[in-house]
């Protein structure tokens, strides 16, 4: 009889952790956005061995409603030296579309956007199966008023250009 006592005290202390441990985790959710930003130096609209890492872009996160549009959360980041920026997010955007996306690029000689990589869409919600709290967004780019030199040898290199002998 004691033997059964001690096992259900046992399972019912094992279910009041369980439900205390998902409602802290449920009331208190933050992430942190990852990416980087680069200048695509050989106008090619992805990164290459030449591309640069800009430091000072500014980039936005978006979250909105499915239904709508209706911006529900923002947040902006300025990149470090290194091109990357990291975004602190509070709350589950589990029904809501959040993207990251460029806003302002820091050189005149570097600032058109790159049409397809002018945003990244970021999913924030612990109801997906990731455990950690950091996502990483795709790197956003702008293109190089005119393509730097080698850009024809990193091409080749790719198999993007056939050699010619």
């Amino acid at each position: 009889m004691a033997k059964n006592s001690g096992v259900a005290l046992f399972a019912a202390a094992l279910c009041f952790s369980s439900l205390f441990s998902l409602a802290l985790a449920t009331t208190d959710e933050h992430f942190f956005v990852e990416g980087r930003v680069y200048c695509d130096t050989c106008r090619v609209q992805f990164e290459t061995k030449l591309s640069e890492y800009l430091q000072g872009a500014k980039v936005a996160l978006e979250c909105r409603k499915r239904e709508g549009g209706d911006i529900t959360y923002s947040q902006e980041a300025i990149t470090g030296t290194d091109g990357k920026y990291k975004i602190a997010v509070q709350g589950n955007h589990e029904e809501e579309i959040c993207e990251v996306k460029v806003e302002k690029s820091p050189r005149d000689d570097c600032g058109e956007i790159v049409q397809g990589r002018n945003r990244a869409r970021v999913v924030l919600t612990n109801n997906n199966g990731v455990a950690q709290p950091v996502r990483f967004a795709n790197s956003l780019g702008f293109l190089k008023n005119e393509p730097v030199a080698g850009c024809h040898q990193v091409l080749i290199d790719l198999g993007f250009i056939g050699v010619q002998i």
